[in-house]
């Protein structure tokens, strides 16, 4: 549940604020409050991002093709900003969601010295923490040609 709460607030505080707004006569406004929140709900969901696996199964894919692993959780903005910046490029890498995979919060927390932060990316004997996308998209090449 903790994975969908911001996700959740947010479509409460949408139907909460959307209905004073359309109870006080402002109908314009709260459609485009309601609608913003909506957005803002989906795009910080978990299915924002591609398909989440255990982090043994990454590290697994990993060692087999050489794709990075994003460890990652849901309502981050600096994941949800490395994901958007990556675009379709995103679907290149193994994505860890450390709030569903409590493996994957042990691994950050070994990279990191022991918090959680993320987003995270190991590649090969590499780790990155908080990495801009330049980096990430630096890790792709390598993928790709092996």
């Amino acid at each position: 549940m903790r994975r969908w709460g911001s996700s959740l607030l947010l479509v409460a505080a949408a139907v909460v604020i959307g209905g004073f707004e359309a109870v006080a006569g402002s109908r314009w406004t709260a459609i485009g409050v309601f609608v913003f929140l909506l957005i803002a709900a989906a795009v910080l969901s978990p299915r924002a991002f591609p398909r989440p696996m255990t982090d043994e199964a990454a590290r697994v894919a990993s060692d087999d093709d050489g794709r990075p692993i994003v460890y990652w959780r849901p309502g981050c903005p600096y994941c949800m900003r490395l994901r958007a910046k990556l675009g379709r490029d995103a679907r290149h890498l193994l994505w860890v969601d450390i709030w569903a995979d409590p493996e994957g919060a042990a691994s950050v927390r070994e990279v990191t010295g022991g918090d959680e932060t993320v987003p995270t990316v190991i590649a090969g004997d590499r780790s990155f923490i908080n990495p801009s996308v330049d980096v990430v998209r630096g890790l792709l090449p390598r993928m790709t040609t092996s």
